[in-house]
């Protein structure tokens, strides 16, 4: 039995990939068994805590970093530990900060993410700060941007942005501000500390397979900063002992090319039976597969509608049913969920031929 069922929650059929709106990753042993090992002792948290920022620091090739509940929370610890440096009075004001205070991101990379970048900043105290226009950002725009008051600036690697036009990092750095890196979902650890990024953070319940968590990572003397955020802000976004040793699990756990490939090929062969199908390459440049049908706009929805309400559900990636295309994500399938899949697509097309 789907361990949901017995909340009366239905089982669903993951072809979206490594969603939050779906629980993020389908755990391996090795991540379950650990959190469930921690659940039963006890533990000294700061140790720990210290323990697997030493742990994470060598996985980025950072100097140092810090847990977190999940990328979100590290987008406002990180801003928090920008503007207060760890200093207890300040950090016990956040995020009622007087000073430098803004924040600048480049249009395109203000998201929403199921909620916005630009709220994470608010909560650590910063007052984000848009510049460019949404056809395009110049480094014009950055110059007119930048102020005596800008205290850090943000960039944002993910499916969700526009890349197009948009200032790559480099054009970021050396501004006389830190710079952080939204990575939340990315599968290479160590590209933006390597390309100067100030600090970065991660999910720790996306690519690298963990539990629902986090953490940021990068300078030593702004990870002491956001540390001392447990003491402020950190503290409604605690991470319990599970999640650490599961995280830390999942890093010894975790690998480059993941174990997908199989199920990439039989699910698009499989779809193929059915519709035109392709293997296509992730767009934000991650080194992820997955198999795409393009349909009409009208088919696509009516397709992914079909899928979902079915028994079991099925969820597809849907970023780009608007235009015409429908992805399957093989990162968190089973191999025996894939004719479920490929019988229910042929459902689908035999009584709406393409």
């Amino acid at each position: 039995m789907n361990p949901f069922e017995r909340a009366g929650v239905a089982p669903v059929i993951n072809a979206a990939g490594k969603l939050t709106a779906l629980g993020g990753t389908a755990q391996a042993q090795e991540v379950a068994h650990a959190q469930a090992a921690a659940a039963m002792a006890h533990v000294d948290l700061a140790e720990l805590r210290r323990a697997a920022g030493e742990r994470i620091a060598r996985a980025t090739g950072a100097e140092a970093a810090s847990v977190t509940s999940g990328a979100a929370a590290g987008i406002a610890i990180a801003v928090a530990a920008i503007l207060t440096g760890g200093d207890r009075a300040r950090v016990r004001r956040v995020p009622d900060l007087d000073g430098p205070r803004e924040v600048l991101i480049q249009r395109g990379h203000d998201i929403d993410f199921g909620a916005e970048v630009t709220q994470m900043i608010r909560l650590g105290g910063g007052r984000p700060r848009v510049f460019g226009s949404a056809e395009r950002v110049t480094e014009q725009d950055l110059e007119q941007a930048l102020s005596a008051d800008t205290a850090a600036l943000v960039y944002v690697q993910s499916h969700h942005c526009a890349q197009e036009g948009r200032l790559p990092l480099p054009a970021l750095l050396g501004r006389g501000a830190p710079v952080l890196v939204d990575a939340a979902a990315e599968l290479d650890l160590r590209r933006w500390i390597a390309a100067g990024a100030d600090l970065v953070t991660y999910s720790g319940g996306k690519a690298i397979g963990g539990p629902t968590c986090g953490f940021v990572a990068g300078s030593r003397v702004l990870l002491e900063a956001c540390e001392a955020q447990q003491h402020g802000i950190g503290r409604a976004m605690k991470v319990g002992k599970e999640q650490i040793m599961g995280l830390l699990a999942a890093l010894d756990v975790m690998t480059g090319d993941g174990p997908e490939a199989e199920v990439l090929q039989a699910l698009h062969e499989g779809l193929a039976t059915s519709a035109p199908a392709t293997i296509v390459a992730d767009r934000a440049g991650r080194p992820i597969r997955r198999v795409a049908l393009d349909l009409s706009p009208p088919r696509a929805r009516a397709l992914v509608q079909f899928l979902h309400e079915g028994a079991p559900s099925i969820r597809t990636r849907n970023h780009e049913v608007p235009a015409g295309r429908v992805l399957f994500d093989p990162r968190e399938l089973k191999g025996n969920q894939v004719p479920a899949i490929v019988a229910r697509v042929r459902q689908f097309f035999d009584r709406q031929p393409p």
